[in-house]
């Protein structure tokens, strides 16, 4: 399974959120200049978290992107699935066995073990687990300044 750059920005700018959102909303603009990344692909990506209910937009001068939910709420699964879809490596690891040679496929379990094992990994990272260490990775960039 790879990962997109849907995947890998939505999770950047979910993280952005939670470090620069906590209580104002975040443009868009300013996310992108942060992350060094395109205004315009960031604009399809936060279409889906916000499809997903991860984000809300607020109008205005002060308008933008604010979380829905508290950043130890939202899961790095909540995140890739709302930009990649389904985190299977094949279609028979996420269906419980629908596939009419799931029984007699040498390797199905090969694709259920590698399913379950992500979900185990991208559940248990929380946002909030993401921002702390957002911040701790940007006191270690500001020391190496020095």
């Amino acid at each position: 399974m790879k990962i997109s750059t849907k995947g890998r920005y939505g999770l950047r700018i979910m993280t952005d959120l939670a470090v620069n959102g906590k209580n104002s909303c975040v443009s868009l603009k300013d996310i992108a200049e942060r992350e060094h990344l395109s205004e315009k692909y960031l604009e399809q990506i936060i279409n889906q978290l916000s499809k997903s209910g991860l984000v809300k937009s607020t109008r205005g001068a002060r308008g933008g992107y604010h979380l829905t939910k508290s950043p130890d709420e939202i899961t790095v699964e909540d995140i890739l699935k709302a930009t990649e879809g389904s985190l299977a490596p094949v279609a028979c690891a996420e269906d419980n066995g629908k596939c009419e040679n799931y029984c007699d496929c040498v390797t199905s379990f090969i694709w259920t073990e590698i399913y379950k094992a992500t979900i185990s990994v991208v559940s248990s990272i929380t946002l909030s687990d993401l921002a702390e260490r957002s911040s701790k990775i940007e006191n270690v960039e500001l020391e190496c300044l020095k």
